[in-house]
């Protein structure tokens, strides 16, 4: 990005000095690795990690330096969902109070991460092991490629707490991953599935080994950060803005996103390097 593109920037952090309060933030080269760290309780989420991983989603859209992101749960799971006494109990008391704008400000801000997570243009592994549970479901759910183990649990337990399986958009997105029929199964009964069977039906890109899901899930945000990376961030917004559009919409706006990619330098880069029967370089502009 020239320096006249980022005078009109919001001036954000800097991410590769940047250090989290409520989760682990690591920067190996392009490649960001976002652990949750509670492990006596399985990484639940509180509402100050709730809201900065939404803060620290919609700021790496401004950012140059990190081109793909790893997110993952420290202790062998991944995450136990909303945290029961930092969470669900406030939430229970706002009900009793009657406080519906407490609840919607609240249900808002949750699916305001998602929507953080579609919108920045890295695309987000998510390397998952052990528990899998409500809002982690989600988190895994939301990311662009999930590794799993075949140890690991995948719920979306929220009717198991007397709520809809309609949370964080998850009727709109988890359909769209596993299908109608096992989606709505997932999100009646609120059961679990194992690592084996979210494979099959397309939850997990990959089985892993317990001890190996966080390095794979690393290398291939890694392969992805070393790749054509403006090219990487214009197919994610296809993906998310095509589930509008019809088929012809859909394919005037590939065409305009494709002519844009052929504006950048690592489209010559391509053809050069295949000219000269060399791999690559890619810069990501």
């Amino acid at each position: 990005m020239n320096d006249t593109a980022k005078r009109f920037l919001p001036s954000r952090l800097d991410f590769t000095t940047f250090k989290a309060k409520h989760f682990l933030w690591e920067v190996d080269g392009k490649v960001a690795t976002v652990t949750l760290n509670r492990p006596e309780r399985k990484n639940p989420l509180t509402l100050d990690s709730y809201a900065e991983l939404r803060d620290t989603f919609r700021d790496l859209v401004y950012s140059d330096a990190i081109k793909t992101v790893v997110v993952t749960g420290a202790g062998g799971n991944f995450c136990s969902g909303g945290d029961v006494h930092e969470i669900i109990g406030p939430l229970v008391e706002m009900q009793r109070k009657d406080d519906m704008a407490g609840l919607l400000a609240f249900t808002r801000m949750t699916g305001d991460l998602v929507k953080a997570m579609r919108a920045c243009p890295q695309p987000i592994v998510a390397a998952v092991d052990g528990v899998c549970a409500g809002a982690g479901a989600i988190l895994a759910m939301a990311s662009d490629l999930r590794y799993g183990t075949a140890r690991s649990k995948v719920a979306f337990l929220f009717v198991r707490v007397g709520l809809a399986g309609a949370d964080m958009g998850a009727c709109n997105i988890l359909p769209r991953i596993v299908g109608a029929g096992r989606a709505a199964e997932l999100l009646y009964t609120g059961r679990s599935m194992d690592g084996p069977e979210a494979e099959r039906w397309g939850f997990y890109n990959k089985l892993c080994e317990p001890e190996a899901v966080l390095a794979d899930a690393q290398a291939v945000a890694k392969s992805l950060a070393d790749g054509p990376t403006f090219a990487h961030a214009m197919t994610k917004k296809c993906i998310h803005q095509e589930w509008n559009m019809g088929i012809d919409e859909a394919i005037e706006a590939e065409a305009q996103a494709q002519a844009i990619c052929m504006q950048t330098k690592d489209y010559e880069r391509a053809y050069l390097a295949f000219v000269n029967k060399q791999r690559p370089t890619f810069a990501g502009n």
